[in-house]
């Protein structure tokens, strides 16, 4: 039902998650409706014009954690809605966007779900990435669909109104997160590493700070759900001794390391394990850090940077060859060239956010409202933005201990791209690299 990752300032480590319903094989065969053909009439809901539909963003971009770090989806849903509007937009309509940067501050986002919503007057919101959703209950209190948002705080398991990009088996009701105040993930990359990489003995390196403590005992249990020897590395963070960390794992064993810290640790924990020699089959890491940066962050660490695997719910942005992939990298290229050394998953997630949106609008033909929109996204069939995600959808389902789980992995390869490095797929098709894995739950 959920799968993790994790983001650090300087000051604390802050954890954060990407969700999404995992689906049977049969789902990944439904069909995305097909638009109907333009229509002209009057306009229909708030933001919306005989010509024009106006859409919000709430993304943190000038944020502690650096530009790069939330901006992803903004650039995606951007980047998808210029390339409809050149199309000829939606039913005849085109798409206007207003953004607002809420810097990573709760209060700064509930200004910006304030003006979006108040002075604006946006239909819907797309490409959300907000690192403090704090203007999540207003948006859900005005009954503003939010469209594949990025699951980083706990309010699109908690409020109506609100969907994620991985989708929900939540209730959603406004008041309690996840079910009966519990979150669910499940065990993909685990069972990846112990079944394809052939692992066994697991490092899992945390520091002693709250979050990163409590995200590593949720990680320890996932790995011993899938038959994992653990080895626990908790180091100060504020004087991590790194080194010590990777002799240790090397003396015990391990063959696979996860952890619960930031980039930076990370990128120096690369290192130690490179300078201790410790024999690891991969590295695993978050869908946060499947990036293009890969190779200056860990540029110290060549052995294990080309250890890193990643898993997703989304196509590899390096995967040109899917036609909407192509079509991303496409629009990327043409409306944020600035971006390409900067690419990263979260630019997809973003993409497909705007597409589903725009689905979801151009089911509703002339008369374009709210409720019809939100009829499109409650109505439990399986989505997969034209092949960018695995199936996704928003259902009422208790958990039932397993799920099966389809999902994308790609490692990163300094040789990829002629040399220039890049993210390579390690499995044949996401939508076919399906398993039975167990879930594991975790406290908001």
């Amino acid at each position: 039902m959920r799968r993790l990752g994790t983001w650090a300032t300087a000051a604390a480590l802050l954890t954060c998650a990407a969700c999404g319903t995992r689906l049977p094989d049969s789902a990944f065969s439904s069909p995305v409706p097909d638009a109907p053909a333009p229509v002209s009439g009057a306009a229909g809901d708030v933001g919306v014009t005989a010509t024009s539909i106006k859409i919000g963003m709430i993304d943190s971009v000038d944020s502690l954690l650096g530009p790069d770090t939330f901006s992803g989806p903004m650039y995606g849903a951007q980047a998808f809605f210029k390339a409809l509007d050149a199309a000829g937009g939606v039913n005849g309509r085109q798409i206007t966007f207003v953004s607002c940067d809420d810097q990573g501050v709760g209060g700064t986002d509930v200004s910006c779900a304030h003006k979006l919503i108040d002075e604006d007057k946006v239909f819907a919101f797309s490409g959300n990435s907000a690192f403090a959703y704090d203007g999540a209950a207003y948006i859900s209190a005005k009954g503003v669909p939010d469209i594949g948002g990025e699951p980083i705080s706990n309010a699109y398991d908690r409020y109506p109104h609100l969907y994620s990009i991985y989708g929900s088996d939540y209730p959603r009701d406004g008041k309690t997160i996840g079910w009966q105040g519990k979150l669910y993930s499940s065990t993909e990359p685990e069972h990846y590493a112990k079944v394809t990489l052939k692992a066994h003995v697991a490092g899992l390196v945390s520091y002693n700070q709250a979050d990163s403590a409590r995200y590593a005992a949720y990680e320890a249990e996932a790995l011993r759900a899938e038959g994992f020897t653990v080895v626990p590395e908790q180091l100060d963070i504020a004087l991590a001794d790194f080194d010590s960390a990777a002799l240790d794992m090397k003396n015990k064993g391990v063959d696979v390391v996860f952890d619960t810290i930031d980039t930076d640790g990370n990128a120096r924990l690369c290192k130690a394990i490179d300078a201790a020699g410790v024999p690891i089959v991969a590295k695993m890491t978050t869908v946060q850090s499947w990036d293009a940066t890969v190779a200056a962050t860990y540029k110290d660490a060549p052995k294990c940077r080309n250890l890193l695997y990643a898993d997703s719910s989304d196509r590899n942005y390096e995967d040109t060859s899917v036609p909407a992939v192509k079509a991303f990298r496409d629009a990327m290229a043409k409306y944020f060239p600035e971006r390409e050394g900067r690419l990263s998953e979260w630019e997809i997630d973003g993409w497909a956010s705007a597409q589903w949106l725009t689905d979801a609008v151009a089911s509703c033909g002339a008369n374009v409202t709210r409720v019809c929109v939100e009829k499109f996204m409650n109505s439990g069939q399986p989505y997969d933005a034209r092949g960018m995600i695995t199936p996704a959808a928003f259902t009422v389902k208790a958990p039932t201990g397993t799920t099966h789980a389809c999902f994308n992995v790609a490692q990163w390869q300094d040789s990829a791209n002629g040399g220039r490095g890049g993210w390579v797929t390690r499995v044949p098709d996401m939508d076919t690299n399906c398993y039975d894995v167990p879930q594991v739950s975790y406290s908001p």
